[in-house]
């Protein structure tokens, strides 16, 4: 029941601080925040926190810029190795640990690591994921995720 309150509660907040106080929105707002609560706890198992909009804040304002950094030189890199008549690729597969202990932040790990160019996010066990690399550098393994996670871990617990 308390995962169903605090889910409520989060949602119709949010509802709330977008759409404003008029009587008829709060109304609006409570009827969907319910059944959006009802949906994700009965058939997710999603659980909102109230520091849900915290948690919000630090992923759109401090791990959002990050990824597009990691995004853009990431981009630049594949480019040089492309560009490159030598081709420098020595392609292969790495295990990247991690100490993110929720499921849908290690799923918001693997898909930024997927979403820089040069890695592919393969597999997900445990505390580790499985990612192939265009360019394998052994000592710069724990690198691939290490910006990511250290915003992430704060986020998603």
């Amino acid at each position: 029941m308390r995962k169903f309150i605090s889910t409520f509660i989060v949602l119709w907040g949010v509802w709330l601080l977008i759409s404003g106080f008029a009587i008829n929105e709060v109304i609006l707002g409570g009827v969907v925040a319910i059944i959006l609560a009802i949906i994700l706890n009965q058939y997710f198992g999603f659980e909102m926190s109230v520091l849900f909009p915290v948690q919000a804040i630090k992923f759109i304002f401090i791990y959002v810029p990050l990824f597009i950094y990691k995004l853009v030189v990431a981009n630049i890199q594949v480019a040089v190795i492309v560009l490159n008549p030598k081709l420098p690729i020595k392609p292969g597969f790495v295990r990247v640990r991690t100490a993110i202990e929720s499921d849908l932040g290690k799923l918001t790990l693997a898909n930024s690591i997927t979403l820089t160019p040069g890695t592919l996010s393969i597999d997900i066990r445990d505390d580790e994921i499985l990612v192939h690399w265009i360019k394998v550098e052994e000592e710069k393994t724990g690198k691939i995720s290490l910006d990511f996670e250290k915003i992430l871990g704060g986020i998603f617990k």
